[in-house]
């Protein structure tokens, strides 16, 4: 593994109280510091594959409705009438 130095200033009472709270955890402050900075690429890779697939959903969305391929309101509101519906009878039959 090709390994490069990482050099950044901390204000001195930052950086002793990080490596106690490392020591404290029965790790280093070097070690600490590399788990981060993996788990912070990690939520980056998966905050932008997210994005890229909501943006996916979306543009789908937009061109199958610029295809016309639209349901009125008034049925999109009469379906899940009959659904709040059927759930408060069964909500009313477990009473």
């Amino acid at each position: 593994m090709n390994e490069a130095t990482f050099t950044f200033r901390v204000d001195e009472s930052l950086k002793e109280q990080f490596t106690t709270a490392a020591k404290s955890r029965d790790s280093n402050d070097a070690q600490l510091l590399r788990d981060f900075m993996r788990d912070f690429v990690l939520q980056q890779q998966e905050g932008s594959e997210h994005d890229a697939w909501f943006r996916r959903q979306v543009q789908s969305g937009l061109d199958s409705a610029n295809a016309g391929n639209l349901i009125p309101a008034a049925e999109v509101e009469a379906k899940f009438a009959a659904k709040r519906t059927a759930t408060r009878r069964r909500l009313d039959a477990a009473e």
